[in-house]
């Protein structure tokens, strides 16, 4: 079979694709020919060393992935040959709350990933994909789609007529567009060009903010909420928006840290944090149940994932370089055949 490794960080020059053999599933585990995965910012800051997370070297990258299932080892229950699956973000993660146990053995970071044409993996870390998707629109669920709902779902469910805060376009913000709407909140979305605003207003954002003609964007979704400010804020940016953030939320809103793709180094103001009476949340994706949860929801509402561009296995070098040019709205994926 072919697959990438990372054997340096630093550059897309050291994804490198191997010829290695194919390999067999052992009690309780299945073989997935993999038919797509998708990238997330993530995978981008580890291979360039930002953030926090510092992955092994030598490990086939990527978190998310789907396919189908090709053979079966001794004692499997939950699947059969033939069934189309994904894998869940953390493969120890069924239930409950993530503890350090639950939150080992993450894929690409300390575990090989999805970035390959054959996956062996335990039965109890997949999940059935909803019928009316695609293997491309089931591999951008694993991460983004579940923090992002996640990010509504808790600590206690968004009510229809609440409202909550996206900040751009990409997978996690897009997905929370999508969930929102169908719990009957609403959205007001940050984004910086007139494309991303009509993709927005076609998801069913309630109102769009472009923060480069705002630079003080806080100031209008307090206006946009009567000065009451939003019960939730979805954090994508980090350091770059959260002092914003921290003005825009209500009295014992939430505001959900998810990442820190606006870079920057943000130089809090304690008065402004306690003022807020906002409660910070880190968010880390969530569990198989989480992950099952959603996809019910998913396949009710027949929902669709936003694709931006796909790219075939042999270019996936490419597909790496099209995240980091940052031009991509939604999700980008790698297909398999």
């Amino acid at each position: 079979m072919k697959c990438f490794r990372i054997n340096s960080f630093g550059s897309l020059d050291a994804l490198n694709m191997r010829i290695e053999d194919e390999p067999k599933p052992s009690r309780r585990e299945v073989l997935v020919k993999v038919r797509a995965c998708s990238l997330n910012y993530r995978d981008l800051s580890m291979l360039f060393g930002k953030g926090t997370l510092s992955p092994r070297k030598g490990l086939i990258p990527l978190s998310d992935g789907a396919g189908e299932i090709v053979e079966t080892g001794d004692d499997v229950s939950r699947f059969r040959k033939g069934d189309r699956v994904a894998g869940i973000f953390f493969p120890n993660w069924q239930a409950g709350a993530l503890t350090q146990d639950t939150g080992r053995g993450a894929w690409g970071l300390e575990e090989d990933g999805w970035l390959t044409q054959y996956k062996v993996i335990s039965e109890e870390a997949l999940v059935s994909i909803p019928q009316h998707l695609s293997f491309e629109e089931a591999s951008t669920l694993p991460c983004a789609a579940v923090t992002a709902w996640n990010s509504l779902m808790k600590p206690r469910q968004l009510k229809a007529g609440q409202t909550v805060l996206i900040q751009g376009t990409g997978g996690v913000s897009l997905f929370a567009v999508q969930f929102a709407k169908l719990l009957g909140v609403k959205v007001i979305a940050l984004t910086s060009t007139q494309e991303k605003e009509q993709l927005l207003r076609e998801q069913g954002a309630d109102h769009i903010i472009n923060y480069t003609q705002h630079c003080d964007w806080y100031q209008q979704v307090r206006e946009l909420t009567e000065g009451r400010g939003v019960d939730r804020i979805v954090e994508v940016g980090g350091p770059g928006t959260i002092a914003h953030s921290i003005k825009s939320c209500t009295k014992g809103g939430e505001i959900i840290l998810l990442g820190f793709a606006s870079g920057g180094n943000s130089m809090l103001n304690f008065m402004d944090i306690y003022a807020s009476g906002a409660v910070l949340m880190p968010m880390s994706v969530g569990s198989r149940e989480d992950f099952e949860d959603m996809n019910r929801a998913i396949s009710q509402a027949q929902l669709h994932p936003l694709i931006s561009r796909t790219f075939t296995f042999d270019d996936a070098v490419e597909a790496w370089r099209f995240m980091q040019g940052k031009k991509h709205t939604g999700k980008i994926v790698i297909t398999l055949q």
